[in-house]
């Protein structure tokens, strides 16, 4: 019997793997992409990348304007996860099984949870754009939008995982919402929801230079403009800086969290 069962999940994976091997196939057949020609491409592509994408004494120059650029994109990228992170509690707390006040309510918030979350930060960059032009707002809205769907979902789960019979005794004992919120959810919670943040802020900033590129704002627009200008150098200058605030932050968010928990 157990034979069986394992020779029919082998048989179920092998089925599996051969359809994403086809689909993979007939993709690459109506995209015209060469699997072949790609790999010749690629020491090609190094020997260039050595040779014309690395800082000169010129980028070194636009270090200030990159700079400038740069603490645009980050502050964004704060302001973005932080403020959203407010609105999202609120949501989850509504749409967490835990802590909800009423069926349709919770709907609602879960709702608005998944459709934001489901639709990429890009997306809403280019929607925004048809609304508030090209402008640093645009970027901000575009990850604010993008952070309350995620950070929403995730503090529902969040709460969720908080013990139901601490909020239960509360409830018990006639304690208002304010005080079951206070006194049970976010004393157990909280050290996770900051972790939350604290990752949708690194999200951000990665995120921020496609957005940028997109809204004309922040880091990325001074990259397309060294790129479309063909400042490699310069533009080779950018990536570094983008590289090391991520790496920075990473290393930051990963302090925090192992402080607080």
């Amino acid at each position: 019997m157990k034979h069986d069962l394992l020779y029919r999940k082998k048989a179920q994976s092998l089925v599996i793997l051969l359809i994403l091997v086809v689909i993979a196939y007939l993709a690459m057949i109506i995209t015209q992409f060469n699997i072949f020609q790609s790999l010749v491409s690629i020491p090609k592509a190094i020997v260039w990348s050595v040779t014309n994408f690395y800082p000169n004494a010129s980028a070194l120059t636009k270090i200030p304007d990159i700079w400038s650029r740069l603490q645009e994109t980050l502050l964004i990228s704060i302001a973005a996860a932080s403020v959203a992170s407010v609105f999202a509690f609120v949501f989850a707390l509504f749409g967490s099984r835990v802590t909800e006040v009423n069926r349709i309510l919770a709907l609602i918030s879960r709702f608005v949870a998944n459709v934001f979350r489901n639709i990429d930060v890009s997306i809403w960059a280019l929607v925004l754009l048809f609304s508030f032009g090209q402008s640093s707002l645009t970027g901000y809205f575009a990850l604010f939008v993008a952070s309350f769907g995620f950070l929403t979902r995730a503090f529902m789960e969040t709460i969720d995982e908080v013990g139901a019979d601490s909020v239960e005794a509360l409830r018990a004992t006639g304690a208002s919402y304010a005080s079951i919120v206070f006194q049970a959810v976010l004393p157990m919670s909280v050290p996770q929801l900051i972790s939350w943040v604290l990752f949708m802020i690194e999200t951000n900033i990665r995120s921020a230079t496609l957005v940028g590129i997109l809204t004309g704002s922040g880091i990325g627009f001074i990259f397309d403009l060294y790129y479309k200008g063909m400042d490699y150098h310069s533009a080779s200058l950018v990536v570094l800086s983008i590289v090391l605030s991520i790496l920075i932050t990473e290393w930051i968010s990963n302090y925090v969290r192992r402080a607080m928990l």
